[in-house]
């Protein structure tokens, strides 16, 4: 099996050592993603509402760059950094998979890079 790394300018560039995603065997392993304006490289939003936001264009984006949307999600791991915002980014996330959502962990977390209040990362199926 060969893995392909996925890059697309739509979405944020990497900050670090990573790939914003990797395809192997069927599926697309990305890397979480951070409220990042794909155009400046800066933070969208103040509100936890408002970045998930940014987050879920930006996790749209990556999956466009490969050929599929988000019914081909099968699992999403949310990173907040306080679970009171858990109902307000319920909501927006929810809004992308309003059928048949993939499995989903969520987990509050003591800091997220550059100070941002959610990351989400996804992994889908596709050919």
């Amino acid at each position: 099996m060969k893995k392909q790394i996925i890059a697309t300018e739509k979405a944020p560039k990497a900050i670090g050592p990573y790939s914003q995603g990797v395809k192997a065997g069927g599926f697309i392993f990305f890397s979480g993603q951070i409220p990042l304006d794909p155009v400046t490289g800066e933070i969208r939003g103040a509100t936890c509402a408002e970045q998930a936001e940014q987050v879920m264009e930006n996790i749209g984006a990556m999956l466009a760059a490969v050929g599929v949307d988000f019914t081909a999600v099968v699992k999403t791991t949310i990173f907040l950094t306080d679970l009171a915002d858990f109902a307000a980014v319920n909501e927006i996330y929810g809004r992308r998979f309003p059928v048949d959502p993939p499995a989903r962990s969520t987990v509050e977390v003591k800091g997220l890079p550059r100070g941002v209040k959610v990351e989400i990362e996804v992994v889908a199926f596709g050919d």
